[in-house]
């Protein structure tokens, strides 16, 4: 997404912030939350990877890069006076098939840009007349998001470049339009978020928040471009407010790199995403009464043993529709003919004895859908007890798709002679069923 290029401020701004940014125009009060609550909308609860790209891809390089990419989200432009990419994919069909297969749409506006800078189309540098621009730009985009399918709730970001942030009145004017840009977005039911340099507006934004809270109306959302190659949303200095703290935040860390995933290759920038709610762990369900199935280790059982694991044995084994015996924790005949059944049904080698493969067969029992940081759910409880098993080494067992869960589906793809994308797909599941 980015047209300028790369960061090029410094810590210097800061000094020039303290020097021009003593008296904040005065502006109305703080505007209230959009409709529809955080984790609504687009992009949703996401802790995880996304890219943004000029023009949205084709629908073979949006399905080639959900199977192979670390990527769950991706930043498309909707419109706007600065616009220099054409859109022949981008329309509702396309954001449909986006959503249905499940991924998380950070949607952009790039109008005119800061009165100080030199691109085609800019802002006033009258302060009121600014904060009208940024009203009329957030109906176009909330009126193009609309048709597009992207909902209230949504957060919309103002693609908002590089500018001098020393002089008073192309500083103000663009505070002031971002200000008008959020009322308007939260009177049209979406959240607002603005995009730009950490050293640019996110700097001015932070700083106007803190010295003078409430003359402007800021975005619910930052997203800030920050080449420093960290896949986290920490920033320095130059934010030093907690308005953003919250889930609230995208970090661009890498700026105009091409990769190639599934054979289709892109010039990308590469961001780490913190939205929503977060991807926070699912409420844990016990498979069985009194049973914990997770376990730091899945030993091989076989008859005569007894304890914990073979309770967890048992518990899955029911699960598994291969026995309705009680759970006793003693593996007994009716444990060993059951694993036999699970064995034989699953073309395992017939043992009734539990090893590595047995229990992964019993811990990958359910849906299995496509998996990637930033996933949650039962589905994803499932995978790493699997993986914990399968690889004979702890696995994080929480429901959420880490960088170190996806760091462990990629060494048992390794183990499997599969590419090692970290992306659990049908092969990995099928491997670990079948192993």
């Amino acid at each position: 997404m980015h047209i300028s290029g790369r960061l090029r401020r410094t810590l210097t701004t800061l000094a020039l912030l303290a020097t021009g940014l003593a008296l904040v125009a005065p502006a109305s009060a703080q505007a209230a939350q959009a409709a529809g609550g955080k984790g609504r909308g687009e992009p949703g609860s996401l802790t995880g990877y996304a890219f943004d790209t000029c023009s949205a891809p084709a629908q073979e390089v949006m399905d080639a890069w959900r199977l192979e990419s670390p990527y769950a989200g991706v930043g498309i432009y909707l419109g706007g006076s600065n616009m220099l990419c054409p859109q022949p994919e981008l329309d509702a069909d396309w954001v449909r098939t986006q959503q249905r297969q499940g991924w998380h749409l950070l949607p952009l506006w790039v109008g005119p840009q800061a009165s100080c800078s030199g691109y085609p189309d800019v802002m006033s540098a009258d302060l009121a007349t600014a904060q009208q621009q940024g009203r009329a730009e957030a109906s176009a985009a909330a009126s193009t998001a609309r048709a597009l399918g992207i909902g209230r709730g949504s957060t919309l970001f103002y693609d908002l470049e590089d500018y001098d942030l020393a002089p008073d009145d192309c500083r103000q004017a663009a505070l002031s339009f971002v200000s008008g840009w959020t009322k308007a977005l939260h009177s049209a039911g979406y959240r607002s978020g603005v995009y730009s340099n950490i050293a640019a507006a996110i700097t001015s934004l932070d700083y106007a928040d803190r010295v003078s809270p409430g003359s402007y109306a800021m975005p619910d959302d930052i997203w800030f471009a920050w080449g420093n190659g960290r896949s986290d949303v920490r920033t320095d200095q130059r934010v030093q407010g907690d308005r953003w703290d919250d889930h609230s935040r995208v970090h661009q860390y890498a700026l105009d790199v091409t990769q190639t995933f599934g054979g289709y290759a892109l010039p990308v920038d590469a961001n780490w995403v913190d939205m929503g709610r977060g991807s926070v762990a699912p409420r844990s369900r016990p498979l069985c009464k009194d049973v914990d199935v997770d376990l730091k280790r899945y030993p091989a059982l076989r008859t005569g043993r007894s304890g914990d694991a073979v309770r967890a044995a048992q518990c899955l084994l029911r699960v598994n529709k291969a026995t309705r015996a009680p759970i006793t924790g003693r593996y007994d005949a009716r444990t060993t003919a059951a694993v036999r059944k699970v064995q034989r049904r699953l073309d395992l080698r017939e043992t009734g004895r539990t090893d590595r493969a047995t229990w992964a067969a019993l811990l990958t029992h359910g849906s299995q859908p496509l998996l990637k940081v930033g996933d949650t759910g039962a589905p994803v409880l499932r995978l790493q007890r699997a993986l914990t098993a399968a690889l004979g080494r702890p696995t994080r067992i929480d429901g959420v798709v880490s960088k170190q869960t996806a760091k462990a589906v990629a060494a048992y793809q390794r183990k499997q002679g599969l590419a090692a994308t970290g992306v659990v797909t049908d092969d990995v599941w099928g491997a670990l069923r079948n192993d």
